[in-house]
């Protein structure tokens, strides 16, 4: 890396902490704008929150693989989501907001009564809150470090402690400044992740590796360009799948039907009927 690489990166952190400083007097206010932002957050920058949450390190590498094994179409795997997500902005955020409450295990006890209802709540609670943050925390710090690894060329008896460094940093800020502070930050990562990314796929796709479009059309499948093509999924991938798909209906279930509604996707809702 040369200066110009390093200064950036600082800009980057001192930037990130600067809108946590910020933010802070609005998150300390109460429990519910530190949480809920004061149920006062604009519906696109939770828009944009939400979709900047699930580009985190490992979806490069897995979007790249899904592409590389199966086509455009593979992309469907993940696509899919956007039926989910729909009917929680425009329905069961709606119903979300009207109970009034801040989390999915309250919402597990009003839905239920009675001792199972608390058992259900405390059970979802270590279930989403330990089990599934482990694992998801797991993954996305393993594509991390192969990322750094792999562009930056860092030892890898060295790499836990830029991984561990970046944690800390990201829980300090968070708890600094609340879901303001965290919504503004990912909206500033969003713009730079989508930046770079266009950035990149048009200097690779040029590259004379490549060959342009006419280049990638003429050495790839014609079935790699289809956005509908059925597709098989490699016993590779196959792997990785049933943990995840075992979470999605186990929480599909514990929620009673309510598709795991997010605070963000209720404040964006309410938002939206506002205006």
């Amino acid at each position: 890396m040369e200066l110009i690489d390093y200064l950036i990166v600082i800009a980057y952190f001192i930037f990130s902490v600067a809108i946590a400083l910020v933010y802070s007097k609005r998150a300390g206010k109460s429990t519910n704008d530190f949480f809920l932002s004061g149920r006062n957050l604009p519906w696109y920058l939770a828009g944009i929150s939400m979709v900047a949450t699930t580009f985190a390190a490992d979806t490069p590498l897995a979007v790249t693989e899904l592409v590389a094994n199966n086509g455009i179409s593979g992309n469907w795997l993940w696509w899919n989501f956007a039926f989910g997500g729909m009917l929680t902005v425009f329905f069961f955020a709606r119903l979300w907001r009207r109970a009034g409450i801040m989390t999915e295990a309250e919402f597990a006890e009003i839905r239920y009564s009675g001792k199972p209802a608390r058992f259900l709540r405390g059970f979802r609670a270590l279930y989403l809150g330990l089990f599934m943050n482990v694992i998801i925390i797991g993954w996305v710090n393993k594509a991390m470090s192969s990322i750094l690894q792999g562009m930056f060329g860092i030892d890898e008896s060295l790499i836990m402690f830029y991984v561990f460094g970046c944690m800390i940093l990201v829980a300090a800020y968070s708890a600094i400044s609340g879901l303001w502070g965290v919504v503004i930050t990912d909206a500033f990562q969003f713009f730079i992740a989508m930046f770079g990314c266009i950035v990149l796929a048009i200097i690779v796709v040029n590259s004379p590796q490549v060959g342009g479009i006419a280049g990638l059309k003429q050495n790839l499948p014609e079935h790699v360009f289809n956005f509908f093509q059925p597709y098989l999924i490699s016993l590779r991938q196959q792997e990785h799948l049933p943990c995840q798909h075992f979470h999605f209906l186990l929480t599909s279930e514990l929620s009673g039907g309510h598709l795991g509604t997010q605070v963000q996707s209720q404040e964006a809702v309410d938002m939206l009927h506002k205006e």
